[in-house]
């Protein structure tokens, strides 16, 4: 079906406001209907005044951990289209702010698959997932060892802040590995998964928007995957950066620990952006408040970390969406 030509002009400079309002309403919501906001946005600028030069540093860790990412997904998205840093920037942060509202990473694909020409949006799914599996393969594996090292560390650690008994915190343990296993023959195996999948009638029948995937080597998933550890290292030293601005006094070894332990739980349990913070700030409590009693200093952590690593870039991205033009052909 052809689109009228005045259609496609009238879409493409009404398309991007329109995204730009709804996204900029949602993140607005996001901030006013946290729980206690007023006690904890008082905390946070009482740490933003007294750290100016700190905050800098984590607003710079923020624009490495999201280049980071970009360059990811540019050479992902090599196989498919071209793409300069700069557009790969823009189109992760419109995918953050799309992903606030549209949930389980549908909204992240969406916001990357706009910057990209039109025939190239749907290819583009499948190797923005190989990046995601690589990001939560490093999740689930440091996760692990994280979780081992505090169990021997503080034996209470599994039944006070998981609610498990040994017996199934150890099935749980083992159920993790049993994930990193299959998603590593996933990830190092994907074009030889998608041979095999092309052989089904139906798959065959749209291999355009798989076969991408059959490019990915062995070097490139390398070196996607320690893009993806980079990201990760970034996140460790946020959270131990804003534990000191915020006074929470945990030995290094634990605090990376107790992050990787926070950043598995997040990527087990079931949520949606939109309760991020409140589900981000509920683990935490429980996580670190074994570790230190200052549990105002790790709800102020979590809300400061939030505020960088997603709602500030998020609304970069809105203002990102402006631009945005539906049909990419000349029409």
């Amino acid at each position: 079906m052809q689109i009228n030509p005045k259609y496609k002009r009238l879409l493409n400079y009404v398309f991007g406001p329109i995204l730009f309002v709804i996204l900029a309403f949602s993140i607005y919501h996001k901030i006013t209907s946290q729980h206690d906001l007023e006690n904890e946005w008082n905390s946070i600028s009482e740490t933003m005044t007294h750290n100016r030069y700190l905050l800098l540093v984590m607003l710079l860790l923020m624009c490495m951990n999201w280049s980071v990412e970009a360059r990811k997904w540019q050479l992902l998205i090599k196989p498919v289209q071209d793409v300069s840093i700069f557009t790969g920037f823009k189109a992760v942060l419109s995918g953050l702010s799309f992903s606030l509202f549209i949930p389980n990473g549908a909204g992240e694909y969406l916001g990357r698959m706009l910057y990209l020409n039109d025939g190239n949006r749907l290819r583009s799914v499948a190797v923005s997932f190989v990046g995601s599996l690589s990001q939560v393969l490093v999740t689930l594996i440091i996760g692990v060892i994280g979780l081992h090292y505090l169990l021997s560390e503080a034996p209470a650690f599994g039944a006070q802040t998981i609610g498990l008994s040994k017996f199934w915190l150890t099935a749980l343990l083992y159920a993790v590995y049993i994930f990193i296993i299959f998603f590593l023959l996933l990830y190092f195996k994907i074009s030889l998964v998608v041979t095999w999948f092309e052989r089904i009638p139906f798959v065959h029948k749209h291999r355009v928007f798989v076969n991408s995937l059959e490019q990915f080597d062995n070097p490139l998933l390398i070196r996607i995957l320690l893009l993806s550890f980079v990201r990760y290292i970034i996140f460790i030293a946020q959270y131990m950066l804003m534990f000191y601005l915020c006074d929470v006094q945990i030995s290094a070894m634990m605090t990376i620990s107790a992050v990787s332990v926070l950043f598995l739980l997040l990527a087990i349990i079931p949520t949606i952006p939109i309760a991020e913070l409140g589900v981000r700030g509920e683990i935490s409590i429980k996580i670190f408040g074994l570790l230190t009693q200052n549990t105002l200093g790790v709800i102020t952590a979590a809300a400061l970390i939030w505020l960088i690593n997603i709602i500030i870039p998020s609304l970069f991205g809105s203002l990102f969406v402006l631009g945005l033009r539906i049909f990419k052909k000349k029409m």
